[in-house]
């Protein structure tokens, strides 16, 4: 038999709570204030919402452990009144919990009960929302409890552990008068209604029983049970209920039974000339009885016995351990005269919450008892170290602990009381941040230590307000420091002056509060960490969370690491827009001539030096190319670097030649151009026509093959022009030259920073250095990261810095702020301007998709393969960079499965490409109405599949792939001849070329970086194109083509996001991306 409630001991809830919240928990328990009582055997917790006195409900949660036992034991409470835990409402619910375990006793011994019919008046459906009152049965036999005293054996002597009162249920019999018959505690909750007894009655002596607990002795012959043991203090509310079930207490023929309204214990001091006298006695509804006529029920009752007579009584308040042993003996207790002070000092209180104190013969004059103070211990340690204590300091000086249950408080001293103090407390550190370190789960810790600027906070701002509080007392242990916070608000200075390095200048910041200099590597390091607080060596202190403080927390972040800092901040000259920052917050700044023109010129909306390019320069520039080379003059003047990102197409090659005449005519050193090898030719040419006056030398060969060592080169050239592979290998031999300027084209080639050339190109000294390049980014923002670390080195910090700066929050789409400031450093370093901004004369160019049906047996096989790869890959994407060898290549088939069959394998090669089909019907059309056009895949195997269908249809076209040697040759033929169709790979093609010529694009398979196929279509689509320009993408459906335009808008959407302030934001080809791109 399993109860669904636990069974927890009276006197242990009673010892959890003190008696006081045990007495108001058992009245609500009995008022059936208790509601929504479950209880989860499994997890050992009890719950309970309880109706306050205000008529609130209270939420309570009780732990157990122990429960599958006969006696669980308290581990916890919660609950949502001001105590909080251990309070009456956790008491009303265990005695709840207990009423309905022995309840559940009774109704687990009943028979099944008979079903009836159900009724069909209106009582029967009433009686389905409100259950009646089950009404006793007239002719029910009645139960009565007796109560029986059994003195010890007279040979035994005589103490209060002999006697016993014993309670057991009796009957009537044929007389009518009260027999036992064959009742028994352990058979009564059977015999109930088969025994012809009153179910609710029957009832009420298995609940009896189930409270009686487990020490409560029962006699040998196991009818009775004593009630000196019955630690339940439910005895009493179950005696009330009793009466209303009609259950009389009966005793013995000829012996009356009373059960007392409320009884206590007094105790009568007499002083004489020797001692004090102490003797105790039992106060029963105003009648006196000697202690030693009196013996205890548990700790919460008292009885009374004689011949003809039993009196039991519920206590006020339960007795002590040692009071009931004191109990049934007449011993007096004696305080010496010369020991009454500390009886009434430390004794008497003790005494007074367990007993009414009188003197009978006005000998003794009780001391005044007040409620204790709440004590604030204070201990001031070195190093700023701050200990806190509380306890709780009674009448007389004696002390308890902060969380002490009521038997160590005075009468009237209740727990609302002290709760009320508490909560005063609880507010004065709500109104103050830096109180939440005093707390442990909400409430006071009774002990805590805090050091530092919270140390100096607590004793400045906490302490004085907690002092203020009634009932709370301050003792100061140590010496006390004069803790001050400086409120005024602070005034902040900048300085900017030159350092040993060309390249840095030195940032001192000086803040001054209420006429102190905050020393500059506390103020700074305690920003860099987000502290809220600065204690100061002369103990004032001061907030960091004030207004100036916020945006120079960020801007220290940006500006260097915490280990560079020594008294100051050293900024590179690439910060100069940090600096006009850190301006901007100061009232007052003052900064070096170069330092000033620089971060002048850098500002938002500055005004650059409106000059030309020299007469020398032979090209004439258009309005944006003029602002173009303003720009690169002003930042090659400052010994700065930048990023030229202009649209593919716009004249980037133009700037820099004019730069490069302006420099020369200044007097300076040579330029030195790295490019790719297609790219060299053009260079070359290029300045022939817009710098002819400038000495120009191509290094295509590295010294060692060429015998020419650049630093010989450099003495008669104006410009030196060489290949990324050539600067590379010969690196620390350009680095033997102090160049004027270095220019990296197409500087896409250096964005790996792992990579050599990239290494190569860091080492290459120049006064300022230039990347250009109309695609910056074409992954992510570690490509952006790795142009400016060569072109701007200390404009950002480290790469890890940057990444978890910028990359990481922007690529995920958490950065919205980190992106606005992004964009802010990189304004006076990075150009960029496309062709709708300023080339609006271009014709429009139309962008098309077209998309491409598989023929049937081309698609059987595709989704074979797709399943396969999809298959063998997922598994692997948990580890990408661990095998993304075996990822793309399985990528890469499915792409090429996507154009034509047999680019896989040539036993496919009977089953027809519907894209060849496609391209060749729109060749056809374009071909006859007179147009020429640039057809672009990334792979040549398809290029060759082209160029047969060409062959058969016999129309010319020029091809152009990685492999061609001849390419300056392949172009001009296409430039200059009649070819209707120009065959390019994607890489080979993607930069370096004009070909306006041509007015129509055919981009063969997307690829999943935008940036590729812009360059491509940038072939056609620039300056000098008269016509309209047509682009047509062919994707096959339902492929993984599909997948990759969709990928590629994502990246698309990063690099608008940085550099033309567009709205997308992940970019990262992460295991995500991969996954879809196989997802069904």
């Amino acid at each position: 038999m399993t109860a669904p409630f636990p069974l927890v001991d009276a006197l242990d809830i009673s010892r959890w709570v003190g008696a006081a919240a045990f007495a108001r928990g058992r009245a609500y328990a009995r008022d059936d204030r208790v509601g929504q009582l479950t209880w989860d055997r499994g997890a050992g917790r009890l719950r309970a919402v309880v109706r306050g006195s205000d008529g609130s409900s209270y939420p309570v949660v009780v732990d157990l452990e122990g429960a599958e036992t006969s006696r669980p034991s308290i581990v916890s409470s919660t609950c949502e009144c001001y105590v909080g835990s251990a309070c009456k409402h956790a008491v009303a619910a265990l005695l709840s919990a207990n009423a309905a375990h022995a309840a559940s006793v009774v109704s687990e011994t009943r028979p099944p009960a008979v079903s009836t019919p159900p009724a069909s008046d209106w009582r029967s459906g009433l009686t389905l929302l409100a259950p009646a009152a089950p009404a006793a049965r007239r002719d029910a036999r009645p139960l009565a409890l007796r109560l029986e005293h059994r003195a010890p054996a007279a040979r035994r002597p005589v103490r209060a552990s002999g006697s016993r009162l014993l309670a057991r249920p009796v009957t009537t019999g044929a007389r009518g008068d009260w027999i036992a018959a064959n009742l028994t505690w352990q058979n009564i909750g059977f015999q109930g209604e088969s025994g012809g007894f009153d179910p609710r009655q029957a009832r009420w002596f298995a609940e009896f029983h189930a409270l009686r607990g487990t020490r409560s002795y029962v006699s040998p012959t196991g009818d009775g049970i004593a009630l000196d043991d019955f630690e339940s203090p439910l005895l009493w509310p179950l005696l009330d209920d009793a009466r209303e079930r009609g259950i009389a207490v009966v005793g013995p023929r000829g012996t009356r039974i009373e059960v007392g309204g409320a009884a206590d214990v007094v105790v009568d001091a007499s002083l004489d000339d020797e001692a004090l006298r102490l003797s105790s006695a039992i106060v029963v509804d105003g009648s006196v009885y000697p202690a030693d006529a009196v013996r205890a029920i548990g700790s919460h009752g008292v009885y009374l016995a004689t011949s003809d007579r039993i009196l039991i009584a519920p206590l006020t308040r339960a007795l002590t351990p040692e009071a009931r042993r004191s109990l049934g003996t007449t011993e007096t207790v004696s305080v010496p005269r010369a020991e009454l002070d500390d009886f009434r000092s430390t004794y008497y209180p003790a005494l007074a919450r367990r007993a009414t104190i009188t003197s009978a013969d006005a000998t003794f004059e009780a001391p005044l008892l007040t409620p204790a103070v709440l004590v604030l211990h204070a201990s001031f340690e070195s190093g700023d170290r701050l200990v806190i204590d509380w306890s709780w300091r009674h009448t007389g000086g004696a002390t308890s602990e902060l969380d002490a249950d009521d038997d160590h408080f005075a009468p009237g001293d209740d727990a609302a009381g002290r709760r009320e103090v508490r909560d005063a407390v609880l507010d004065v550190i709500d109104d103050h941040p830096v109180g939440t370190l005093l707390l442990a789960n909400r409430e006071l810790a009774s002990s805590v230590a805090v050091r530092g600027v919270d140390a100096a906070d607590i004793a400045a701002q906490v302490l004085p307000a907690l002092e203020a509080i009634d009932r709370v007392e301050l003792e100061v242990v140590g010496t006390r420091p004069e803790y001050r916070e400086l409120v005024e608000t602070p005034v902040l200075r900048v300085t900017a002056v030159e350092s040993e390095q060309n390249d840095w200048f030195d940032l001192g910041v000086t803040v001054t509060v209420e006429g102190r200099t905050i020393p500059f590597r506390p103020l700074f390091t305690a920003l860099a960490r987000g502290a809220k607080k600065l204690l100061l060596v002369d103990k004032t202190y001061l907030s960091l969370a004030q207004p100036v403080f916020e945006p120079l927390r960020d801007l220290i972040e940006e500006a260097g690491s915490l280990d560079e800092w020594e008294t100051g901040l050293r900024i590179s000259r690439y910060q100069a827009s940090l600096y006009a920052e850190f301006e901007d917050l100061a009232d007052e700044s003052e900064a070096a001539v170069a330092w000033r023109e620089i971060v002048d010129g850098l500002r938002e909306g500055a005004e650059i030096e409106p000059i030309d390019p020299p007469a020398s320069f032979a090209g004439t520039l258009r309005p944006y190319q003029l602002d173009g080379f303003r720009w690169l003059a002003f930042l090659w003047r400052h010994r700065l670097g930048g990023i030229l990102a202009d649209d593919m197409g716009l004249g980037k090659t133009a700037q820099i030649l004019a730069l490069a005449t302006h420099a020369v005519q200044a007097g300076s050193g040579p330029f030195l151009v790295v490019a790719p090898t297609s790219v060299v030719p053009t260079w070359a040419s290029e300045a022939a026509r817009f710098a002819p006056g400038l000495r120009v030398v191509t290094l295509g060969a590295t010294s060692a093959k060429s015998g020419r060592a650049p630093a010989d080169v450099a003495r008669d050239a104006d410009i030196v022009i060489t290949t990324y592979a050539v600067a590379r290998i010969d690196a620390p031999r350009f680095a033997d030259v102090h160049w004027s300027a270095l220019v990296l084209d197409e500087a896409q080639f250096v964005k790996n920073p792992a990579s050599h050339v990239h290494r190569a190109m860091q080492t290459i000294h120049a006064d300022a250095r230039f990347a250009v390049t109309g695609t910056p980014i074409e992954n992510n923002l570690g490509e952006l990261w790795a142009l400016l670390a060569i072109v701007a080195p200390g404009l950002f910090a480290s790469r890890r810095g940057f990444d978890e700066t910028y990359r990481r929050p922007i690529e995920h789409g958490l950065g919205a702020d980190r992106l606005t400031v992004l964009r802010r450093r990189l304004r006076p370093f990075l150009l960029r301007r496309t062709k709708e901004l300023v080339a609006p004369e271009l014709p429009p160019k139309q962008e098309q998709v077209l998309t491409v049906e598989l023929a049937p047996k081309h698609r059987r096989l595709y989704d074979t393969f797709l399943q396969r790869e999809r298959q063998k890959l997922l598994g692997l994407l948990a580890d990408v960079d661990r095998h993304r060898i075996a990822v793309f290549r399985s990528l890469t088939l499915l792409r090429l499965l996507s154009l034509d069959a047999s680019l896989i394998d040539p036993q496919y090669a009977g089953i027809a490409s519907a894209k060849l089909d496609t391209l060749g019907e729109h060749l056809d059309e374009v071909i006859a109405e007179g147009h020429r056009s640039l057809v672009f895949s990334q792979f040549t195997s398809f290029l060759q599949r082209v160029a047969e269908r060409l062959d058969a249809a016999g129309v010319p076209y020029v091809y152009l792939d990685g492999a061609t040697t001849n390419r300056a040759a392949v172009i001009d033929e296409f430039r200059g001849g009649d070819a209707p169709v120009f065959l390019i790979s994607l890489k080979a093609g993607g930069f370096g070329l004009t070909l306006t010529e041509a007015d129509y694009v055919f981009l063969l398979d997307p690829w999943w970086n935008p940036a590729s196929e812009q360059q491509a279509i940038d072939r056609t689509h620039r300056i000098g194109q008269q016509k309209n320009v047509m682009v047509y993408r062919l994707v096959a459906a339902d492929t993984i083509e599909e997948k990759v335009m969709a990928l590629k808008q994502k990246k698309a959407d990063l690099v608008a996001d940085v550099l033309d302030g567009g709205a997308g934001f992940d970019s990262a080809l992460s295991a995500d991306d991969l996954r879809g791109l196989f997802a069904e």
